[in-house]
């Protein structure tokens, strides 16, 4: 059973040292751990520092491609290298390192294909009092719509198994954590989560600049993945909206045609029209979006496969013998 450790840096020259000196050297059943550096175009010595520190494998980008490209390549990279197992984790050390055999047992006893670290974030003290309830509120809605138990979806501190990293595919440049959550759920595949600890803040988060914009960008990314996962209902939501909203005029105009003035309000009539035909229009986008779904679950299939082929080939090429070290330019 072979672990690999995924650790996307950019610019981390001063705590990677740090996360790399923390990370287990053995844990009771695996056989083998191994360290890949994904080097999201840093500027400063952090490939270096990772050389020193005896890394087996490193990624580097000419120039920062985001979270969410560096961990998918990332977890490809594992992937190509045999791992069984794939812990991601920060370059900033905000993980507890001691908590990866934790992280990683309910894939080991076969009841998980992805775990999520849960952090205690109503103690964390570099968290602001706006930042913790809108993780709150944030996990909620992954949990509701991924219909998963995930207490702590931004958590970057995850273990995916083989299989689910196979399956996986991220679709939005700002980051990971919420769609590969909505992901794992919506395919059902089996998501856990253990309660982990952290380690005292080294730096200010670089993910976001503000709440608002945390807020934004993490609310698009779920109405994203709902469009490709779940376009049926989605649409036929919006059109039910639209048509209730225009049934709602047409009573309007009804009531006072039979119990009023018997005259006028012409504008309901044209303003139910517009909003009823829109509602239409939306139930026809849902059955052609749910026509384009089951093109997205066949070509998902067929990419899985794939990689099930290419993970054998990578296999009896490592059997044949390759160098430990790696280094790949992107």
């Amino acid at each position: 059973m072979k672990l690999i450790i995924q650790i996307s840096c950019l610019n981390e020259e001063e705590t990677l040292p740090i996360a790399l000196n923390a990370l287990p050297k053995k844990i009771e059943g695996i056989d083998k751990i191994e360290v890949l550096i994904i080097n999201d175009g840093s500027t400063d010595n952090t490939v270096k520092v990772a050389e020193q520190h005896g890394v087996d494998y490193i990624i580097s980008f000419k120039k920062n491609q985001g979270l969410a490209r560096a961990f998918m390549v990332g977890l490809n990279a594992c992937l190509r290298f045999g791992a069984d197992i794939i812990v991601n984790t920060d370059a900033d050390n905000q993980y507890c390192a001691d908590d990866i055999p934790k992280l990683i047992q309910p894939i080991l006893d076969g009841k998980a294909d992805m775990v999520i670290g849960s952090r205690p974030i109503s103690r964390i003290e570099g968290f602001s009092a706006a930042k913790k309830i809108m993780q709150k509120i944030g996990s909620w809605l992954v949990r509701k719509v991924s219909r998963t138990s995930v207490e702590d979806a931004p958590s970057g501190f995850r273990a995916i198994s083989q299989n689910a990293a196979l399956k996986l595919n991220v679709y939005n440049n700002f980051t990971y954590t919420h769609e590969t959550i909505l992901q794992v759920g919506l395919k059902n595949m089996a998501v856990a989560c253990v309660p982990i600890r952290v380690n005292e803040t080294l730096r200010p988060s670089r993910l976001f600049k503000s709440i608002p914009s945390y807020i934004t960008r993490s609310v698009i990314a779920i109405l994203r993945i709902l469009v490709v996962y779940r376009p049926f209902r989605f649409f036929l939501s919006i059109g039910l909206a639209f048509l209730s909203v225009g049934m709602i005029f047409i009573f309007r105009y009804f009531y006072y045609l039979l119990f009023v003035s018997g005259a006028g309000h012409v504008q309901s009539v044209i303003l139910a029209g517009v909003l009823i035909g829109i509602g239409f229009q939306m139930f026809l986008v849902a059955f052609l979006a749910d026509l384009q779904g089951v093109n997205r679950k066949l070509l998902e299939e067929i990419q899985y496969r794939l990689r099930k082929q290419d993970l054998g080939k990578e296999a009896s090429e490592r059997q044949n013998g390759c160098v430990s070290r790696f280094h790949s330019d992107f």
